[in-house]
């Protein structure tokens, strides 16, 4: 290898390094990920040395195509990696110097590779924060097909893992939709900070080059440039702030993973998993194994260590650019790669792997005593205290669950022995149908709350 392939920072040094080292210190195994958005940012730094006139405009144009060479080659497996190759910017650099020969080392004029990976990483995350939010918007649309689909279908509702209220299955398959619209605007909010180019800020100092950084800014589609060059070469809140929306999107999917797992199970069983969407045991033949929800919930644990590795990364780092920045990418890609991968698969198991067993869900919501705050209810609304009414009822479960009865099974006579205030209507209100339909209050489980929240649901899929 020659010297100055060993060296290609920098003749500073007089000694290549160690091969070992060399092969620690590098990136190219991972950061070749950046390539078009290495291309797309050189490519406004190249028209921009011409426009100011740092270079010539014949100097820009051959930048530009040999660049756009660059991208064919990649894009046509022929871009092939030097040994040499520290990483993608030194790569697709020296490609373009054996293209267009010495032009091709005018490039760098007037940016660092601190800023020119720091604009790379924000064009990549820019364009995956878009395809996130569309597969969000897909999962979206699928709970609220779902819902609509199941408004009067009923299922217990759980607090505390123990039964509590029955609800209407639509509201409960709403309330991802509402994480998930959550999770949409959080990202809307991070590609605001993502948003911003530091391309321009050098090293980290600026430069003596009269650069125009609010035209590679705009030629880039940034919202505008960093206004301090310590802060664009060195700030990663906006990695930080992605890794943090990422991990709330998982703990979402996780959620609904568990309970589709629960739900899946022969204890619940208020779903089925289809052959699309499950597997077998390799030595029990009678299993059907959930195994999309159960890797979901798996794959939130690395995506939380990303978001904590990158936290413990960032810490205690002086300004500006550090060696340790280089460790914001691999815990990135992979958490864009996992969220990505999770939301379509969860998407398909609801669309494809999951039939609602309506027959023991409606079997589930009449076999216990969900019903019994409308019972307290039932009282307060005929003037009997609620606290007294409440404990009343308290007694009335009590007395029911040692005869092993349920609250629909006590005759009139045995309501009207409890309190005077029982009518013939009592049983009416306790009916499960009934006790989710009543619930009308904005906001609430009533099916008629549940298409106004539908209807509210399909605006904000239009926006």
């Amino acid at each position: 290898m020659k010297k100055q392939e060993q060296q290609t920072w920098s003749q500073r040094f007089e000694k290549a390094l160690h091969p070992t080292i060399a092969k620690f210190n590098a990136s190219i195994n991972f950061d070749i990920e950046l390539i078009e958005h290495d291309i797309n940012g050189s490519i406004a730094h190249a028209k921009m040395l011409a426009k100011t006139g740092i270079i010539s405009a014949d100097e820009g144009e051959k930048l530009v195509m040999g660049l756009e060479q660059i991208r064919q080659e990649d894009r046509e497996g022929k871009f092939h990696l030097s040994l040499d190759a520290e990483d993608v910017h030194f790569a697709v650099e020296k490609r373009l110097t054996e293209i267009t020969g010495d032009v091709g080392k005018r490039l760098h004029t007037a940016r660092s590779r601190n800023d020119q990976v720091g604009t790379d990483t924000r064009l990549y995350l820019r364009e995956q924060i878009e395809q996130i939010r569309i597969l969000l918007r897909n999962f979206q649309s699928c709970l609220l097909e779902l819902a609509e689909s199941n408004i009067e279908t009923l299922i217990p509702g759980y607090t505390h893992l123990q039964r509590a209220q029955p609800l209407s299955l639509a509201h409960h398959l709403l309330a991802y939709f509402h994480k998930a619209q959550r999770d949409w605007e959080r990202l809307g909010d991070v590609y605001q900070r993502v948003n911003i180019s530091p391309l321009g800020c050098g090293a980290l100092a600026g430069t003596t080059f009269p650069i125009d950084r609010h035209y590679t800014a705009e030629l880039l589609k940034f919202e505008k440039p960093y206004a301090n060059s310590l802060d664009g070469v060195s700030d990663r809140d906006f990695a930080i702030e992605f890794l943090c929306g990422a991990s709330i999107i998982m703990v979402h999917l996780s959620r609904l993973a568990e309970e589709i797992i629960l739900w899946s199970s022969e204890e619940f069983r208020f779903v089925t998993l289809t052959d699309s969407c499950a597997t077998g045991s390799s030595i029990m033949p009678q299993k059907k194994n959930p195994d999309v929800p159960e890797l979901v919930r798996g794959k939130t644990g690395r995506v939380f260590g990303h978001l904590q590795g990158m936290l413990v990364v960032m810490k205690g780092l002086p300004l500006a650019y550090n060696k340790d920045l280089q460790e914001d990418k691999e815990g990135l890609f992979d958490t864009v790669k996992t969220v990505k991968s999770c939301l379509e698969a969860m998407t398909i198991l609801l669309q494809e792997g999951l039939e609602f067993n309506s027959d023991r869900l409606t079997e589930a919501v009449l076999a216990d005593f969900s019903n019994a705050t409308d019972v307290a209810d039932y009282l307060a609304a005929r003037g009997v205290p609620f606290r007294e009414a409440y404990n009343l009822v308290g007694k009335v479960v009590k007395t029911c669950i040692s005869g092993g009865k349920l609250l629909k099974d006590l005759t009139l006579e045995e309501w009207q022995e409890l309190h005077p205030m029982f009518e013939a209507d009592i049983y009416e209100a306790i009916a499960p149908y009934q006790v989710v339909s009543a619930r009308n209050s904005y906001g609430g489980t009533g099916f008629e709350q549940v298409k106004t929240e539908i209807s509210l649901a399909k605006q904000k899929l239009l926006v």
